[in-house]
């Protein structure tokens, strides 16, 4: 009996994780796995492209987990510089191009299960100079190659980061880490959009006082070039400033051409829609995972783009147990990141005030200032907590930190309560660890959570 065939659009983490997982599950001679990989690398961290740029890693190969010569000698057959450029769900096949010149050209493949782990794309605007040298998105580890041969090659003096995201702020620091004079350009009203404005505000101010000039309600319009063609700087509506370098941090969208073409299901932000199985909606023998999907939000109840990689490990830890004949599903997620510019600590989890007043939800919001640690043990640095909690209920609905050191991982308190579905009274309740040197007596997060009690009782009053 022929061994089946699971093919893999991608070699990043989902892709890859559920090659690994299958393979565990399954002997080669009852499954046979073949991935095709259109870049140089497969099992990489792309979180850590701008810690590479900025010096503080070595790259690429520090980045990368898992080397296309490591899985092969698993039992995965891995083609790198090969790209899918056609699914064909009725006949179970896949067309791909060999982007070696001197390759095979195009060549169907059939599958018995296929795996869609094509992740995201960088938001790329259509405007004058975008393609001009110079002009870097940052997602892949070619992209980070690429972003570094420029640095290297090029007298870079001046920057411009366009997009005050995640990418952003990480690669603006990077950029000053490189000894570069950085601008950072943010349409919205404060950097950080993942943020509600009042705590995107702490960012902005941060920022400035690092050296980065943060500039927000500023609209790109242009990139400009000179007679050399490169890169010299960009515009808006109301300003020019000058660059040798341009970085995109715009976001991602997901990459998921090959499947509007197929025919497959998409959600509001174009993402593949699967079922807790990772199965895509109404196809037996395709699967996705990644950058590329939409999730389940516990809190909203509503299906969301959220690429992150610990994301798409566990999807593909899924779709590898349910390929290799196990049984496991990926129940969602609440919505927790978290970053950092230079020595300020940014995170989140669960609904900010828009989103959770989009899915009609009533709430209270609080802010709280706290510590690290206890007010006299040295080194303490300040933080703000925001938290909104459901009116009548006091069931947590999210929680945003900014400050310093200690700051940043303290989200996963909340993250793990708004996964319970705990109301504040309970978070405020949580036997936490309590010695100076990590904490005051009361934790930021529990400081938060009891103006959050009290704000609830107001409300009701």
């Amino acid at each position: 009996m022929a061994a089946r065939r699971m093919v893999i659009i991608g070699g990043d983490a989902a892709g890859m994780s559920a090659a690994s997982q299958a393979r565990r599950l399954s002997s080669r001679g009852d499954l046979e796995i073949l991935a095709f990989e259109r870049g140089h690398f497969t099992s990489y961290s792309a979180c850590g492209i701008p810690y590479w740029v900025g010096g503080e890693v070595d790259g690429p190969g520090a980045l990368v987990a898992r080397t296309p010569d490591t899985h092969r000698g698993r039992g995965i057959d891995v083609r790198l510089r090969t790209e899918a450029i056609e699914i064909d769900p009725a006949g179970q096949r896949v067309l791909v191009r060999d982007l070696d010149p001197r390759g095979d050209g195009e060549r169907w493949y059939g599958y018995d299960d296929l795996v869609i782990a094509t992740g995201a794309r960088p938001r790329r605007p259509s405007m004058p100079g975008i393609d001009a040298p110079g002009v870097h998105g940052v997602q892949t580890l070619d992209d980070g190659r690429a972003l570094l041969d420029t640095l290297e090659g090029t007298r870079v003096e001046r920057a411009v980061v366009v997009g005050a995201g995640y990418i952003g702020v990480e690669m603006a620091e990077a950029l000053i880490r490189r000894g570069c004079r950085v601008t950072v350009l943010e349409r919205g009203e404060q950097p950080m959009a993942t943020l509600d404005p009042d705590m995107g505000r702490l960012v902005r101010e941060a920022m400035t006082g690092m050296g980065i000039d943060a500039v927000t309600g500023a609209e790109v319009t242009e990139v400009m070039t000179g007679e050399d063609g490169r890169v010299r700087g960009v515009a808006t509506k109301v300003s020019e400033y000058p660059a040798e370098l341009v970085v995109l941090g715009l976001g991602v969208v997901p990459e998921t051409v090959l499947a509007r073409e197929a025919g497959l299901p998409l959600g509001e932000s174009g993402g593949l829609l699967t079922d807790l199985a990772m199965r895509v909606r109404g196809h037996e023998h395709i699967w996705a995972g990644g950058d590329c999907v939409e999730v389940l939000h516990q809190v909203s109840g509503r299906t969301r783009h959220i690429p992150l990689g610990t994301h798409a490990n566990k999807q593909g830890q899924v779709i590898g147990t349910n390929v290799g004949g196990g049984y496991a599903t990926f129940p969602g997620v609440v919505g927790t990141a978290v970053s950092k510019v230079c020595d300020l600590e940014i995170a989140r989890t669960g609904l900010l005030e828009a989103e959770a007043a989009a899915v009609g939800l009533r709430f209270v919001t609080v802010t709280a200032e706290s510590t690290s640690r206890a007010g006299y043990y040295p080194g303490t640095r300040p933080m703000t907590v925001k938290m909104l909690a459901e009116r009548r209920t006091g069931r947590l609905l999210g929680a945003q930190i900014v400050g310093r050191e200690g700051a940043g991982k303290r989200v996963d308190i909340a993250a793990v309560a708004l996964t319970a579905g705990m109301t504040v009274d309970q978070v405020a309740a949580l036997d936490l660890g309590y010695a100076p040197p990590f904490s005051p007596v009361w934790d930021p997060v529990q400081v938060a959570a009891r103006k959050a009690v009290a704000a609830v009782r107001a409300a009701e009053s």
